[in-house]
């Protein structure tokens, strides 16, 4: 079965997501700056919505735009805006960080999934900025620190999604997490993406028709 998650950046189009038939939906801010955290009334209007519906919804937690460094403060912000998401109804988390070369930071994420309170957490695309050589030993790490799913484009954003390589990984990955394909996945190559790729979770602002 496909899974097909839909990027909203904010609740506005959301009911019509549902109507088309989205299982997921990935709820976030800014989509100029990549998604930010969205506020808890568009969360909690989202928990609300999608009550008596099929589709579950995870959200971003994600500070501001750039890079994914980290300061304490912005760590702070995170959990406070993790505990704010859980308390609003959200289903699943999303969120990333990494170090200045680019390698998981253990710190921050081992100190995200405490705040979590056990929720399913996908780690989001800065996966793809990890140097391709450390990304299946990222894939054990974050098997090992309890993530649910990894959100990957493959390759950089300026390219097509990478099948070949999100295929790699999934075989990989074994069914230990579960890898979504996104970036440039929408309704009309969703179903060849999945079957290039192995998975059957795709992701993307137009994967379904509005």
């Amino acid at each position: 079965m496909l899974i097909r998650e839909f990027c909203a950046e904010n609740f506005t189009d959301i009911p019509r997501a549902v109507a088309a038939g989205a299982e997921r939906i990935e709820l976030c801010d800014n989509l100029a700056a990549g998604g930010t955290t969205p506020s808890y009334g568009v969360i909690k209007e989202t928990a609300d919505y999608l009550t008596d519906t099929k589709t579950t919804f995870a959200s971003m937690i994600r500070p501001r735009g750039g890079d994914f460094v980290y300061n304490s403060m912005e760590l702070r912000i995170m959990e406070s805006d993790i505990l704010k998401a859980v308390e609003a109804g959200t289903s699943e988390l999303v969120f990333g960080a990494l170090t200045g070369d680019n390698t998981l930071d253990l710190e921050v994420l081992e100190t995200l999934m405490i705040a979590s309170q056990g929720l399913p957490v996908t780690f989001h695309m800065a996966f793809d900025e990890i140097p391709a050589d450390l990304q299946k030993s990222a894939i054990d790490e974050l098997v090992t620190l309890g993530f649910d799913k990894i959100l990957m484009h493959g390759d950089s954003l300026d390219k097509p999604v990478n099948t070949d390589k999100i295929a790699e990984l999934v075989r990989y990955a074994d069914g230990r997490i579960q890898i979504l394909a996104g970036g440039g996945v929408t309704a009309a190559n969703a179903e060849t993406v999945a079957a290039q790729t192995g998975s059957a979770y795709v992701h993307g602002t137009k994967i379904v028709t509005l």
